[in-house]
């Protein structure tokens, strides 16, 4: 039965024996009221007898005087008096009569109206005799048979006056019998009440403090970090309610506390391994970053010394179109062959250095296009862009080459014709087509020279682009490495600190089957 139910049945028996007590004592007091009901009629007829009864008396005392007085005055004087009495004492017994119910007060009141006869004749007889001057019959009269018939009238009276004395005594006595009974039972019934109570009182308190001490020693047992309690519970009250959400919330803290330790645990371990890969990540971006920043200088001596190459090639393509137009006039004025062969041997020796010039530039950007390649294998994944831009660096690089060793060919063939032009002067005409035509193909070497040279020029400013952009990445790259890095110190801290405060509770055997102390709640 639940708290609820006991309570109802404890407050309902206290109740219920308050209900009974209060109604005997009503139902008691009810035989008191009938009792006292009973008694006003005694008392009523015991007050019309007494005044009766001193009616009479008073009459005798005034007869009394009258027959023994020898001053008529007196007889005169108390005849008012003496009618008034006889006329209530006639009023008295008429009201007393109805109100006679037992045998003995009618045959008493049969007597005492017979008796009364009797005293009202002989009163008579008396006061004529005294009226008509006959005072020694009136006196013997009234010693011989007045005073003891107004003995025995009174008599009768107090007779009757007695029995009512009897009877009031009699219902005062069942009044207090009915008393004496009714505070007997009613103390034994407030007995049963206090004792019913006082046992409901202590069954309920014993059936609710006992669980609840129970229930707060599981909490002090929890607030100090114990888990390892096992809860048996019986019931389906309140308190059994109560204790069962205690045993659930303390096999709950306990499979929690497990895995918050696991959990530690493992974000411990995890923290540490990611510190170290941040270690190792950081130490690695750094040396990424400071190849970046060597890859960064040679890209800008690659562009100093591609941008030196831009220039020579539009000189030597200037050139070769000024001795285009030598050459072109040279066929119209063969006469100034001799004169120009000079000029003609001065160009072509300068030609022969600025293709020596062209090569070792070609060489240089092979070279520069080699070391980026190669830093671009280094980058990995992120340099595979910067790798094909340095292939097509090399290419060119390798048709300038070309090229330039073309024209030192040419050059050195040119230089021969000159050397042997002055004795070949007669062969001047056709030498010099040979020339305009070499000198057209120069030319065209020459354009595609410093047409290569220009793409050198924007593949590596593009290059220097992408290894600057690679250059800012891995500044931040290393900085989200450094954060990284923190965070993971910062991790593995809260996650000592968390399993230094798990710590405090004791979990014991696995939740499924839980050792310590059974506790049992009836």
């Amino acid at each position: 039965m639940n708290i609820a139910g006991r309570l109802a049945v404890g407050f309902g028996l206290v109740l219920g024996l308050g209900v009974l007590t209060t109604g005997f004592s009503i139902w008691r007091m009810h035989d008191i009221a009938l009792a006292a009901q009973a008694i006003a009629a005694p008392l009523a007829k015991e007050r019309l007898i007494a005044e009766w009864n001193m009616q009479v008396f008073g009459a005798i005392r005034r007869t009394g005087a009258i027959v023994k007085s020898n001053d008529p005055g007196v007889a005169a004087y108390f005849k008012g008096e003496m009618d008034e009495a006889i006329k209530r004492s006639a009023d008295l017994a008429r009201q007393i009569e109805p109100l006679l119910t037992t045998p003995d007060e009618t045959a008493l009141l049969r007597r005492i109206d017979a008796q009364r006869q009797r005293y009202r004749a002989i009163t008579a007889a008396a006061m004529k005799a005294k009226a008509a001057g006959d005072t020694a019959l009136a006196e013997r009269l009234l010693n011989e048979s007045f005073v003891p018939t107004a003995r025995g009238y009174q008599d009768l009276l107090e007779a009757l006056l007695a029995l009512q004395h009897r009877q009031m005594d009699a219902q005062n006595h069942d009044i207090l019998a009915i008393e004496a009974r009714s505070a007997r039972l009613s103390m034994a019934l407030t007995a049963a009440g206090v004792l019913a109570g006082a046992a409901c009182a202590w069954l309920l308190a014993a059936g609710i403090v006992r669980p609840l001490r129970a229930a707060v020693g599981i909490a002090r047992t929890v607030a100090a970090g114990d888990l390892t309690q096992a809860i048996a519970v019986h019931g389906r009250d309140e308190t059994a309610a109560l204790l069962r959400a205690l045993r659930d919330m303390n096999d709950s803290l306990a499979a929690i506390v497990g895995r918050v330790r696991d959990g530690t645990e493992t974000i411990a371990t995890a923290s540490r391994e990611i510190s170290a890969g941040n270690l190792d990540l950081s130490s690695r971006t750094e040396q990424q970053a400071s190849a970046l920043e060597e890859t960064a200088a040679s890209m800008e001596e690659l562009t100093s010394t591609v941008q030196r190459n831009a220039g020579h090639a539009q000189e030597a393509n200037q050139l070769s179109h000024a001795a285009s137009k030598v050459a072109g006039e040279g066929g119209a004025v063969v006469g100034q062959v001799i004169a120009t062969m000079a000029d003609i041997d001065a160009s072509a020796r300068k030609i022969a250095e600025i293709t020596a010039v062209i090569d070792g530039i070609a060489f240089q950007t092979n070279i520069l296009a080699l070391n980026a390649a190669v830093e671009a294998a280094r980058a990995g994944e992120q340099g595979r862009g910067f790798a094909v831009v340095a292939g097509e660096v090399r290419n060119l690089a390798q048709r300038a080459a070309a090229a330039a060793r073309e024209i030192k060919d040419l050059i050195g063939t040119s230089t021969a014709q000159v050397e042997t032009g002055t004795r070949l002067v007669g062969q001047a005409g056709a030498t010099m087509d040979q020339v305009v035509a070499s000198i057209g193909r120069v030319n065209a070497i020459v354009n595609d020279i410093a047409a290569a040279s220009r793409e050198q020029s924007s593949g590596i400013g593009q290059v220097s682009q992408a290894v600057t952009q690679l250059d800012a990445v891995t500044q931040q790259n290393a900085a989200l490495v450094e954060q990284s890095a923190a965070a993971a110190a910062a991790m593995q801290e809260q996650a000592a600190r968390l399993a230094q405060a798990v710590q405090v509770f004791r979990i014991g055997a696995p939740i499924a089957a839980p050792s310590g102390t059974v506790r049992r709640i009836a």
